[in-house]
């Protein structure tokens, strides 16, 4: 619909304000000189936040975003930093008063102006290794950004399968809404872990990994081979998408719960 019709809808009574929000919103657009084009509502439209990807974007242009972006928004999670651009954004965060959530060895960063409020479902993070933490650490800031609790550990592969019971333990007790795996190697742990529970698992598998099937591709394609139903799967090293589709599902289920 035009903006026009929008509005002469909701005059005549046949689009509630509640759909006229959510319509008005593709149209919440900042321009920000000539190099991007912020989707400011999106959270609002789709439940899941615009992402600034900072690579091979220029420091000065992901000072401006954050600034353009925190003007209408509490928050803004800025992913792949690298390690210089990552320390002098953090110094700019500190100069403009905001929080910062870095997560551990992580190229991503979380900042915002307040306290973000668990208000949504629940999440579950594991990691293979502790050399897929950084990627894991990528998903739980996508979706604390998206108002989910997160219930995480770390390092529990299938090197050492008696670790991962205890765990699965935890996040049934916990009443997680979906469960984020982040492997790398030979990728098999997604696959255990989905033919275990009855929650939606999201498979991420990571560049760790040297030799035939490195840099991901093997943890990949195993993934994508499992035969456990239920589990999904994104590209490698995507713990933001494994993020969003986590915290998608736990938001929709948490509404659910509340009605």
């Amino acid at each position: 619909m035009e903006l026009d019709e929008i509005l002469d809808s909701v005059k005549a009574g046949k689009v509630s304000s509640v759909e006229a929000r959510k319509l008005l919103s593709l149209y919440s657009i900042q321009k920000i000189e000539d190099f991007a084009q912020i989707d400011i509502d999106r959270k609002k439209r789709r439940g899941i936040p615009e992402v600034v990807f900072a690579q091979d974007k220029q420091l000065s242009e992901i000072k401006k975003i954050i600034q353009t972006v925190l003007k209408k928004s509490n928050s803004i999670l800025v992913s792949r930093l690298n390690k210089k651009d990552g320390a002098k954004i953090k110094l700019y965060a500190k100069k403009l008063n905001l929080k910062i959530d870095a997560g551990k060895k992580s190229s991503s960063i979380l900042l915002y102006k307040k306290p973000i409020k668990n208000s949504g479902g629940k999440v579950g993070i594991l990691s293979a290794g502790s050399s897929d933490i950084g990627i894991a650490e990528e998903a739980r800031l996508m979706c604390c950004a998206m108002n989910c609790e997160c219930v995480c550990s770390y390092d529990v592969g299938v090197a050492g399968i008696h670790r991962l019971f205890p765990v699965l333990k935890k996040f049934i007790s916990n009443d997680v809404d979906a469960v984020i795996v982040v492997a790398g190697m030979e990728g098999a742990l997604p696959t255990l872990v989905s033919s275990l529970v009855d929650i939606p698992v999201i498979g991420v598998p990571t560049s760790i990994g040297y030799g035939y099937g490195e840099k991901g591709i093997g943890a990949l394609a195993a993934m994508l081979q499992s035969c456990s139903l239920g589990l999904s799967v994104v590209n490698i090293d995507n713990g933001i998408g494994a993020g969003a589709v986590a915290a998608n599902i736990a938001n929709r289920a948490n509404r659910k719960r509340i009605k």
